[in-house]
């Protein structure tokens, strides 16, 4: 990221749109995977209702995110609202799915088809200049409390989901001579008073106006000489607060609650830096005081030493101990049972090796470079790869083997060979045409369940005797084929906690409550090339 020296080099980019996102869960691995290589930062929510998100970083790659976004035909016409600063407003990205992009907890409102009349920045002053329009602060009472329009009603709110209940009982908003009032309603970007006129609405109110691009909108648009606007308007980022022509401003934020600093409260007995303000004293504990007094102090610690605290330098270090030179380096997806088996052997083998996980849908050029066919996963050796889950089992039991998963006899091997190879090529057609029977142009998949049923049944009574399928103790066959049936499991957990199978849940409930299971599921960001290395295990043991 290069500029001038004295230019700002971080572009804020802030948008929404309501706009029906039937798939939006679908849309978040592919999202992050991409913000993620281009290094934007930020928080994205998806919900069925719409996007609303804030991202930063190099111009040229937040605008190359909102392009990425609409190139889905519904949000093509995406706007966005951009501001820039010299310090970078995030530090990490995050894609959220949720019930509602702005909760207000209203069920059949809808701002794709109900919302109020926008009003452009430059006729707004004039709407809300008029005696007979209610002008209303749709925010928190935290961002209310440092700006706000002349003559707006604040209706004294800590979230949005109280202005239903608060608009039912506002006087300000009851009936004048047989008719409702005209109402003009705003808030930092307009996504909260897009849905809250769509409330009015819902409840009768014909005349309903909203600030088009919201409060930061105006900022940008309005000098100050014919601004009606009075103080700062919060933001969600680092920047605290922005002014006109949104230039950063230069209130603080309580490091506890989050929550702005206006001008005075630092001069207050209540307010201690890193640990308090006069908002939130009264709320924490002594013992969260204590901890926040020690954080702080930690804090300044490491600034007074010129480092950065739980900073870089300490993950390097911890990286180093945590990956021998020469590390095995493993593409993975932590949902993929083939992948979940590699790490299960992996892990019993006490083998370090450096984690890649893969967003499926945009696979890393290293993957492919590596193993062309592009599945998970892979194991890349200093002298060579391993495409195949059970290929990379066993090189890593051979390699160590405390727990001895791998029987002692030949024959014993064969055997367990044979049963995994049974549920790779049996099991698996069946369980892919029961768990997405769409994808094959099946009305439903209960065909390909009573088939897999068949072979779970026989797994059940192999159980039976000693608990497991490698003989006495957990094997190899139990790490290998446990990850699938526990996909199987999970399409109708109530069906298959009906089946006659009591030895087989048992084994399938022991493996979702071992340590090993809960190492091998935990959860890691996509990785980049620019990523530092991952060591996994992450704890440093078995």
């Amino acid at each position: 990221m290069t500029s001038d020296v004295n230019s700002p080099v971080y572009l804020t980019a802030a948008f929404y749109k309501f706009v029906d996102l039937p798939d939006y869960a679908e849309l978040k691995p592919p999202l992050l995977a991409f913000c993620e290589a281009h290094h934007v930062k930020g928080m994205v929510l998806l919900a069925r209702e719409g996007i609303n998100s804030t991202i930063a970083g190099a111009a040229e790659d937040v605008h190359a995110v909102l392009t990425y976004l609409r190139s889905d035909p519904r949000l093509a016409d995406l706007e966005h609202k951009e501001s820039f600063a010299d310090k970078p407003p995030f530090y990490r990205m995050k894609v959220r799915l949720k019930k509602e992009i702005v909760t207000m907890g209203v069920p059949g409102i809808s701002p794709t088809h109900m919302a109020g009349t926008y009003v452009q920045p430059k006729d707004w002053n004039t709407l809300i200049s008029s005696p007979d329009v209610v002008v209303i602060d749709t925010r928190n009472d935290y961002e209310v409390e440092i700006g706000t329009f002349k003559g707006a009603i604040n209706p004294d709110i800590q979230t949005f989901s109280q202005l239903p209940q608060w608009a039912q009982k506002a006087n300000e908003l009851q009936e004048r001579n047989g008719r409702k009032p005209r109402v003009a309603m705003f808030c930092t970007g307009g996504i909260r008073c897009e849905k809250s006129t769509a409330l009015l609405r819902a409840n009768g109110f014909d005349e309903v106006f909203h600030l088009q691009g919201g409060i930061l909108k105006y900022l940008e648009q309005i000098s100050p000489e014919e601004s009606l606007w009075q103080g700062q308007c919060f933001v969600f980022d680092e920047r605290t607060s922005v002014g006109h022509g949104l230039v950063p401003g230069k209130l603080g934020i309580c490091r506890s609650c989050r929550d702005p600093l206006a001008e005075d409260m630092t001069d207050s007995p209540l307010f201690e830096l890193g640990v308090s303000c006069p908002r939130c004293y009264h709320t924490t504990s002594d013992e969260h005081k204590q901890r926040a007094r020690e954080r702080q102090r930690q804090f300044q610690l490491a600034k007074a030493r010129g480092q950065m605290h739980l900073g870089e330098p300490q993950k390097n270090s911890l990286i180093k101990q945590l990956l021998p030179a020469n590390a095995p380096v493993l593409y993975s997806f932590r949902r993929c049972p083939y992948a979940m088996r590699a790490r299960l052997a992996l892990l019993s083998a006490g083998i370090r090796c450096e984690l890649r996980e893969v967003a499926l849908a945009q696979k890393p050029q290293s993957l492919l470079n590596a193993s062309p066919k592009g599945t998970v996963p892979v194991l890349v050796l200093p002298d060579r790869v391993i495409e195949q889950s059970l290929d990379i089992m066993l090189w890593a039991l051979q390699q160590s083997d405390p727990c001895s998963w791998l029987p002692e006899e030949a024959d014993g091997l064969k055997t367990q060979l044979a049963l995994v190879q049974r549920f790779d090529d049996v099991f698996k057609h069946h369980l892919d045409r029961y768990k997405y029977p769409s994808r094959y142009a099946l009305t439903d998949g209960i065909t390909h369940r009573d088939e897999a049923a068949l072979l779970l049944h026989a797994l059940n009574a192999l159980l039976i005797p000693s608990g497991f399928l490698s003989g006495q103790h957990w094997g190899l066959a139990d790490a290998a084929i446990a990850p699938f049936v526990r996909q199987f499991a999970k399409v109708d957990k109530a069906w298959f906690d009906a089946q006659p199978w009591p030895a087989l849940q048992h084994w399938l409930g022991q493996f979702e409550q071992s340590s090993d299971y809960v190492q091998a599921m935990h959860k890691y960001k996509v990785w980049h090339p620019d990523h530092k290395p991952v060591a996994f295990p992450t704890n440093g043991q078995r």
